[in-house]
């Protein structure tokens, strides 16, 4: 994952919320997110690939000057460029 850091990504992981922003660094334990959104699914009507795709098209809305993300409930983590509209 070390390639992905300097990218804005979205990171999906074992719950209902769902992570994207610039990846600042990798720990063994964590990911670091800066400029983050950090969206709770459960509070919002919108599925999880219709949440990524509109920020793929209109960028990510910060609500954190940071977050970091445990490792071991990550699921899959990609570029936002990545994302097909």
């Amino acid at each position: 994952m070390d390639e992905l850091v300097g990218s804005e990504v979205v990171i999906d992981v074992d719950s209902p919320f769902v992570y994207m922003g610039l990846l600042e660094s990798i720990t063994q334990t964590c990911l670091l997110l800066k400029r983050a959104d950090v969206h709770d699914l459960r509070d919002s009507t919108t599925t999880r690939d219709v949440y990524i795709r509109e920020a793929r098209m209109h960028g990510i809305q910060p609500n954190r000057r940071a977050v970091t993300v445990r490792q071991d409930r990550i699921i899959s983590v990609s570029r936002l460029s990545d994302v097909i509209p």
